[in-house]
Parts: structure tokens; sequence; C-alpha cells
């Protein structure tokens, strides 16, 4: 009887390790590194093109006071609904970040105001002390130099977080053995303007999205090896693309949308503005649905980095329009 299992478990186990084989291909951007240690995440393609973006004639002083969810969802469970939000609220961190990246830090002087009340304080002490044990009237402007003001806030937020968009799958089974796998993709979108401090007009307004992946691929077996004996093998594997890296990136795209159309409306430019012109070309291709965002990332790519991006022209837009 052992060796009639051992037959039966012979395709089974083949199939398993080609399952293994497929989700290791196809969720291998999905899956981090299977390390226990402590690990700084790796760049994504949007962080990529924050980066390499030329710099600007001037830098913009920018201010973030709060980038908060909006969607007002909790994260559902087989339960129920818990009160975990769908969504993570950690997003102002995220969009600081992602404009302190922007051109390498060249773009934009970021000043702190989501937590303005701990910086007042703090700076309040220093003025306390300074007057106690040196006597001073006037605090020294040397010691304690005035706060940088902000020509431009920004507002926004997660507006939009939709599940099971696409969902499917497949499976087939012969004498008992048998495969399956499933997908579903989420979409999560972020909405961002920037505001003129002097006047109060809203300059622009961008708004981006990034779908959020899973796949799972199972595999099973059973069959009667003896009387009323059955044998049963059961085999899986899950992939879940993390909701914080796919909003992360949704943020980052649209802080690159938000310079560009800046550009576009004569708000800020970039210090090169021939040299910046296939950068432009290419982002309208993208925002007007001529080219896909894969395009546009495989362009990069054949390129070398996103200055070296001449590809796109005025007659390949033509040419695909009209295709």
């Amino acid at each position: 009887m052992r060796r009639s299992a051992l037959k039966l478990l012979a395709p089974f186990a083949a199939l398993s390790l080609t399952g293994c084989m497929t989700v290791g291909q196809s969720g291998r951007d999905l899956l981090p590194e299977q390390t226990s240690l402590a690990y700084f995440p790796k760049k994504t393609q949007t962080q990529n093109l924050l980066n390499q973006l030329p710099p600007p004639q001037r830098q913009v002083a920018i201010a973030v006071y709060g980038f908060t969810d909006q969607t007002g969802q909790f994260k559902p469970t087989n339960g129920g609904q818990t009160l975990s939000r769908a969504v993570t609220q950690g997003a102002s961190a995220m969009l600081v970040k992602a404009l302190q990246e922007t051109g390498n830090r060249d773009w934009f002087t970021v000043v702190e105001r989501e937590r303005l009340d701990n910086l007042l304080k703090e700076r309040q002490i220093i003025g306390e002390m300074r007057k106690r044990y040196l006597g001073e009237e006037q605090i020294d402007p040397n010691a304690l130099p005035a706060l940088l003001f902000a020509g431009v806030l920004l507002e926004g937020g997660i507006v939009g977080y939709d599940t099971n968009t696409v969902t499917g799958g497949a499976g087939a089974a012969f004498l008992g053995i048998g495969a399956r796998t499933e997908y579903r993709q989420d979409t999560v979108t972020v909405y961002l303007r920037a505001v003129s401090v002097r006047t109060g007009e809203v300059l622009t307004n961008v708004t981006a999205s990034k779908t959020i992946a899973s796949q799972a691929l199972g595999a099973s077996a059973y069959r009667f090896v003896a009387f009323k004996e059955l044998l049963e093998a059961e085999w899986g594997i899950t992939a879940n693309e993390p909701d914080q890296v796919a909003l992360q990136q949704a943020i980052e795209k649209a802080v690159y949308g938000l310079v560009l159309e800046g550009v576009e409306l004569d708000l800020w430019r970039f210090e090169n503005m021939a040299a910046a012109q296939p950068i432009l070309s290419t982002y309208r291709a993208e925002r007007d649905g001529i080219y896909e965002a894969r395009d546009v990332q495989a362009a990069v790519r054949k390129a070398g980095s996103l200055s070296e991006l001449t590809i796109v022209e005025e007659e390949d837009d033509n040419q695909r329009e009209g295709s």
C-alpha cells in the first residue's frame, strides 16, 4: 500500500513544484525578500522617476498640513467589519518623503506643519530658557531665527479604495488530482492639489491610482488507496501586494504629475526647459491616454534614465491616435 501511495503522490509533487515555480515568476515583484532581518525596502519605479527629475530653476517652499484618508472605509474580515482602517493613516508622512525625494531634494523645501504645535512649544521653551539663564529680553535671531514660510500648500487625501475591481480564476482536475489559480485586484486613488498661499487660488490638481494585486495558487489530490482509506493532500501559496506600498506609489505618481502639471502651467520651471521637453511630451502622452504607464516605464528603462528620454515625439502621438 505504501508503494501505491508513493505512486499517487509523485504526480502531485510534480504539480506542486510546477506551481511553486509559477508563483516565483509571476509574484516575484509582490513578495518581499524572505528574511527575518530588518531591511530597507527597494526603491519603487515611481521613486526612481521622482529622483531623476531635472533640477528646477528655483526651489519651491511647500507645506503639508494633512493628507488624510477620506474614504471612511474599514477593513473587512471573515467575521464582519473591524474598526481597523482599510488603508494606512500615514499618508502625510509618505507625501512629505515623496516631496523631499523629488529631483534628489532639489525641487521642494518642505516645512513642518502637521505637528506645528510641537515645534512652537519647543521654540517657546528655548526662548524661556535663554531669558532665564542668559537674561535676554529680546531673543537673539542668530540663535532662534524666524520660521520658514511656504508659498504653496498641498491639500488632498486618499479619495478612493475600491476592492475586487477585477477577480477571476481557473482550475482543473483529473482522476482526483487538480490545480487552481485565483487572482484579485483592488484600486487605491489619491487626489493632490496645490494652493497659492498669497491668493488662495487652486493652482493645479492631480489624481493618481494604483492597483493592488493578489494571487493564489493551489493544488490538491485525493484517492482511495484501499477500501475505506482515502488519501488527501493539499498545497497552496498566496501573494498579496502590500497596501501601503501601493499607496506610496500612488502618492509618488501624484507628486510627479503635480511637478509636470506646474511646469505646463508655468507655475515653476526646469532649469533647462529645452532638455526637459521629452519628459513633458512623455507625461502628456500618458496623461492623455496615448501611452500607458508600462509603456512609459519601458521607454525610461530603454533610455537608461528619465533625463535621457527622447522617444516620445508629437508625430508618434499622432500615429498612436490614428491607430
